[in-house]
């Protein structure tokens, strides 16, 4: 078996090897296209594939584990194994990512006192539990046993959160005492402050360093930081940021191809490199993160194209061919091969067969919740998606006020199954009037959880826990008698809607919409949300992510690996729109360049 070690240089088997790497996260890709993905980094003439493992997709529920399908890490580390590429494995308790709570499980949030990232009993007693499953799985893998994984990772970019040794011992010791012998490392930003407080390099546990320019100032920060602490260690970024991640309403980021590979060029000359990312994927379902900027939470888009070396739908960039020329001009010798690429077609547009009114199908589809005043979505395990909130009042026949206490994120209100306001952030609390001429009132409150923030001090605010948290206040007093309906839209809940034939001319409340289609050729394409809302899809029962108006994107990427002969996509809609069509395209919709 190899033998790796980190000296002055990194060794295999006493031969100096130069660590090229590239993340893939085979959570945000189809897993028919991982050997694609994972051929084209060995065919750019690199040899290691890095990627994290998101704890939240592995423990949904606490002490339910899933590791089928799009969460089967064994699997992509062998198929990594078998196209000849080393791994790099990332399963800390924290992953940041752009990925709902940086991967933490939102089921966490039930304990009000739990302090997150730090040697709390509460929250590592959490973390040994899943650690006691997930380690476990990876240990024949290591290259101490004849396999693939070279190096693991204690806790990511802590120095950016805390400086608590204490917990990253403990975090490390689990580790080793479940069995990981391969080299640990942790990574941080390069200002000294962020390395001294997130490293054990007084553990002797390897430090790297994350940025994406400026090579040699960056590196030079690790490489003294390393000497003032005695240490003869290689210079890594464990993340060479290639481009950047984008949030709904604003504009796509882009980073020039050849600039990038100048840097690249300059970072390979002085050490290892991890181009993050090398692929970025999809945030299927509702796994996209959030970014927190002062009092503002900002959602992530469901793309994670990250305009990477690879696009979203696996196909080479342009950065790509400008890499693929530097590793020649740095590495003669190295063995390189034609990508492969990836067909992408539209598939056409097809009418709606079938129609549902959420209010009509709440009680088919999810379980009610009774409760004096209204609960957190954490509090009813409805960590993702939606929450209706449905209570009556009494109508005094004069104008009513309804102001909703402290929500997350984004809440439609409804009067008599009419909305009357949709208010975001900024907005809920805000008082509204409304009136009828029912004598008893209907009120309805869907309240969507737009994603969790993944990085920064907000990661252990009780600003992460959504639903309504304070309660609704109906003519200046809280009102009481609340039914709860969770809506996680899974793929069993969907399984249980009733659609009916009928043409809609007019729609007042959210709406699921039917489609059937048939197919002659199966292959990769994108939906058109160009007309629609806001909302999600679902391809045979699973969420392929959020579509929004606001943009930049507008439109879903569909892999081949979800569709077959035949079809049912549902479209979950919740802004009022009437959609008569589903339109397909042959290439990604934006609304701005």
């Amino acid at each position: 078996m190899p033998k790796f070690e980190i000296r002055e240089e990194f060794y295999i088997d006493d031969d100096k090897f130069k660590i090229l790497s590239g993340a893939i996260h085979y959570f945000r890709i189809h897993p028919s296209q991982w050997e694609d993905t994972l051929f084209n980094l060995k065919a750019l003439g690199f040899n290691t594939v890095e990627t994290y493992i998101p704890w939240n997709i592995h423990e949904p529920y606490e002490g339910k584990f899933d590791f089928k399908g799009i969460k089967d890490i064994e699997k992509f580390i062998k198929t990594a194994e078998k196209i000849g590429l080393y791994v790099i494995l990332r399963p800390t308790p924290y992953i940041c990512a752009e990925w709902e709570f940086g991967g933490l499980p939102a089921w966490l949030l039930k304990d009000k006192d739990i302090k997150l990232r730090s040697s709390d009993n509460k929250f590592i007693e959490k973390l040994r539990n899943y650690y006691k499953v997930l380690l476990p799985k990876l240990l024949k893998y290591q290259v101490t046993n004849g396999g693939p994984i070279l190096m693991m990772q204690v806790e990511n970019e802590y120095g950016s959160y805390g400086n608590e040794k204490q917990y990253l011992r403990i975090v490390a010791s689990m580790m080793k005492e479940n069995g990981v012998d391969v080299p640990l490392f942790t990574s941080d930003g390069t200002w000294i402050e962020a390395l001294e407080s997130g490293s054990l390099i007084e553990d002797n546990i390897f430090v790297s360093g994350n940025f994406g320019s400026k090579s040699k100032e960056n590196c030079k920060i690790l490489k003294d930081f390393m000497e003032e602490n005695d240490k003869k260690w290689p210079v890594m970024c464990m993340e060479y940021w290639d481009g950047w991640f984008n949030r709904w309403g604003e504009e796509i980021i882009r980073r020039d191809s050849i600039d990038l590979a100048n840097d690249v060029k300059e970072m390979l000359e002085i050490g290892s490199i991890n181009l993050y990312m090398f692929r970025g994927g999809t945030n299927f379902g509702f796994m996209n993160g959030c970014s927190a900027r002062g009092n503002n939470d900002l959602p992530q888009v469901t793309s994670y194209d990250y305009d990477a070396v690879l696009t979203e739908w696996g196909n080479p960039s342009d950065k790509y061919f400008e890499l693929q020329k530097v590793m020649k001009s740095l590495y003669p010798n190295i063995k390189q091969m034609p990508p492969r690429k990836r067909t992408v077609k539209n598939i056409g547009s097809y009418k709606t067969d079938g129609v549902a009114n959420l209010m009509s199908v709440i009680s088919d589809i999810s379980k009610e919740v009774k409760t004096v005043y209204p609960k957190g979505m954490e509090d009813l395990d409805c960590n993702y998606g939606y929450m209706l909130y449905s209570s009556e009042i009494k109508n005094y026949y004069h104008d009513e006020k309804l102001k909703v206490i402290d929500a997350s994120d984004r809440c439609h209100i409804y009067v008599d199954e009419k909305l009357i306001s949709t208010q975001y952030k900024e907005e809920i609390g805000t008082e509204v009037e409304f009136s009828s001429e029912n004598e008893v009132i209907k009120i309805d409150i869907l309240v969507e959880n737009l994603g969790r923030v993944n990085y920064g001090h907000k990661l252990n605010a009780s600003t992460q826990r959504k639903g309504i948290k304070g309660g609704v206040m109906i003519n200046n007093h809280f009102h009481s008698e609340w039914k709860q309906y969770p809506l996680l839209l899974d793929e069993d809940m969907i399984s249980k809607i009733k659609f009916e034939e009928k043409v809609m001319t007019i729609v007042n409340t959210p709406t699921f919409y039917h489609f059937t289609i048939e197919l002659d050729e199966i292959c990769d394409t994108f939906i058109d949300c160009s007309e629609y809302g806001k909302g999600c899809i679902f391809i045979n029962g699973f969420n392929i992510g959020r579509y929004w108006s606001r943009g930049p994107i507008q439109y879903l990427y569909v892999p081949s690996g979800f569709l077959k002969d035949k079809n049912e996509i549902i479209i979950f809609e919740t802004e009022n729109n009437l959609i008569k069509e589903l339109k397909f395209s042959d290439k990604p919709i934006y609304s701005n360049k």
